[in-house]
This record gives C-alpha cells, structure tokens and sequence, in this order.
C-alpha cells in the first residue's frame, strides 16, 4: 500500500482473511508501534511515509572529511556538517519537558498504543538512549505525562458556593481533562495511584468540600474518591471510542448506522424477549452519549452523598455520635 492509502479496518480485516477481532485488533497495534501506519483523525488508519535516506557521502568527501580530522562523511563546512550539527544540537537542546511533551502529543493523537521510548525519539530526532537522561523509564514517563495534563487545566483559584457545587466542578474538570488526553483515564488507578501533585490536588479539593458537615475523615476520602472513579470509569470510554474510530473511519453515530437492520430489529422489536428494548424503541430518542451518562451518574452520586450528609446530621441532632469528626453541626 502507498503512503497515505487508508489501512483497512479491523472489521474489514476479520471479514476479508477470517480472522479473530482479537488478531486483527493486534496486527494493527504491531503496525502502529513498528511506525508503519498512523491514525489520522476525521480519516482513520493510514501507511505512513517512508523516511527519506541520508544521501550517499562520496568517497573524495570522507576522506577529505578524515584528513581535516574530522569524523568520516563530514566535509568542513559541507552539507554533512551541518547536518551533523544539528543532530547535535538536538542532543543538546533535549529536556525533560520537550521528552514530555512529545509523549503527550503522540498518545493524544494516536493512543498509548503508539507510545515508545523509540517513537518519541524519532520524533524529536534524537538517540533514543538520550531520553533516559531524562526519563528514567516508561513507568516515570507517564507519571510525568499525568503532571503534565493534569497541570495544563488547574483547579479555580476559588471554591465553587456549597459543597455539591464545589464536588461538580471538581468532577466536570475531570471530565474535560479525559475528554482532551483520551489514554489518560486508562492510566489511573485508585489501588495503587501515581503521586502527582496536580492530580492529588482534585482529591483534597474534594474533601475540604465536605470538611465539617458530620462525616468522618474516611467518608470524606471514599466519596472524594468514589466521585473521582466513576469519572474515570466512564472516561475510560474515550480512547476505546477514539480507537474504534481510527480503525473504522466511522463515528459512534456512523457505525450504528451501519448496523444490519435485521439485527436491530432482532435485538430492539422483540416484545417477548426484550420488552424493555421494545418500548424504548417505540418511545423518543433517549440521549446514550458519554456525556448524558456523565451528568445522569454524577448527579445520582452526589445525591448519594447529600443522602449520607443527613443521615449524619440527624444522627448528630439525636446525640448520635457515628458519624464523627469536628464541626458536626
């Protein structure tokens, strides 16, 4: 295929070779990582450009570059100089943050999937054992890379009035942060979190909303908490629909219309069966995006914590003291 040809898509993959989802699915990550194909947004998977060769050095001009003492193939003042110096130049000029922020722009453009030590350094045009001077490994490079997002979009300098407006925004930020950076809520974990002070920062915002309203310090953390992970949660959907995307070249709304009709039909008008299904198909259109689930879960969630927040209150005002903590009043 030529530079720039439309990859096939998985679907198209497992239909034209018999193979698994699961195959197909993995010969196109092999693709990606090898720098073979990439994903171009509004288009989907394409073969890249080959990268053009160093032109050929002419013998006269390595020796010449040997007797001037200097390394063979570089002429003083020739082309193969300069290009030597700029090689150089970029060894120089690399830092930490530039490894960083290469990291983030190729996993916000093609997924984590095509992120490597090795394709980071091609696109900075440097050795790739230059970046370990930096970034000690992937682990830490994508601590980093969370420092970074988290960072770019900080918290409001003042609290939001009221603690469910306060928790809301916090979560909205959320959102918007996975929105932006797909591959970042597959990175997360509340088991075994990653210390980012930018990103520590949402949890203690959270809880000093909910200082002093009659929970106790572990209820503050786990619904602090809680919120953060069915953001996160449902986030996750993002690069799954950003991936799905590349690969078929077909939007969610696209892709459902492809559906065999009698599929649908099979699935949604069988009152028997599903007759839950059925009514909902008989009834208005219901809004299933990522965004609807968003806000329906996350207004259910604090009104599960509203909930709590009497229930500590009424237990206080009967001098009931499970709830805990200071300041409950």
């Amino acid at each position: 295929m030529k530079p720039g040809a439309r990859v096939p898509s998985t679907r198209r993959i497992t239909q034209e070779w018999g193979v698994a989802m699961a195959t197909a699915t993995k010969v196109l990550n092999r693709l990606r990582e090898d720098g073979l194909v990439r994903a171009v947004p509004g288009v989907g998977t394409v073969v890249t450009a080959p990268v053009a060769a160093a032109p050929a050095v002419p013998a006269a001009v390595r020796e010449a570059g040997r007797a001037s003492g200097g390394p063979a193939g570089v002429a003083p003042g020739g082309a193969g100089g300069s290009g030597a110096r700029r090689a150089r130049g970029g060894e120089r000029d690399l830092t930490r943050e530039r490894v960083v922020a290469m990291a983030v722009r190729v996993a916000d453009t093609e997924g984590l999937t095509a992120l490597s030590m090795r394709r980071i350094a091609t696109e900075l045009g440097v050795a790739t054992m230059s970046l370990y001077r930096h970034v000690p490994g992937k682990d830490e490079l994508l601590r980093l890379m969370m420092g970074t997002v988290f960072g770019e979009q900080p918290l409001p300098g003042s609290s939001a009035p009221g603690w469910r407006a306060e928790l809301e925004e916090v979560a909205r930020l959320q959102w918007r942060i996975y929105r932006r950076h797909p591959w970042l809520a597959s990175t997360m974990s509340f088991t075994r979190p990653v210390l980012a002070p930018d990103a520590a920062l949402h949890t203690e915002r959270s809880m000093a909303a909910l200082a002093g309203l009659g929970l106790s310090g572990e209820e503050m953390a786990q619904a602090s908490v809680s919120l953060a992970a069915f953001t996160c949660g449902l986030a996750v959907h993002f690069e799954r629909e950003a991936q799905a995307e590349q690969d078929s070249g077909m939007s969610a709304d696209e892709w459902m219309d492809q559906l065999a009709d009698e599929d649908h039909d099979r699935l949604m008008s069988d009152p028997e069966r599903f007759p839950m299904f059925d009514a909902l198909n008989r009834g208005p259109e219901i809004d299933m995006s990522l965004d609807a689930l968003f806000a329906f879960g996350l207004a259910r969630m604090l009104d599960g914590v509203a909930a709590l927040i009497e229930a500590r209150r009424a237990g206080s005002d009967g001098g009931n003291e499970t709830g805990g903590g200071s300041g409950n009043k």
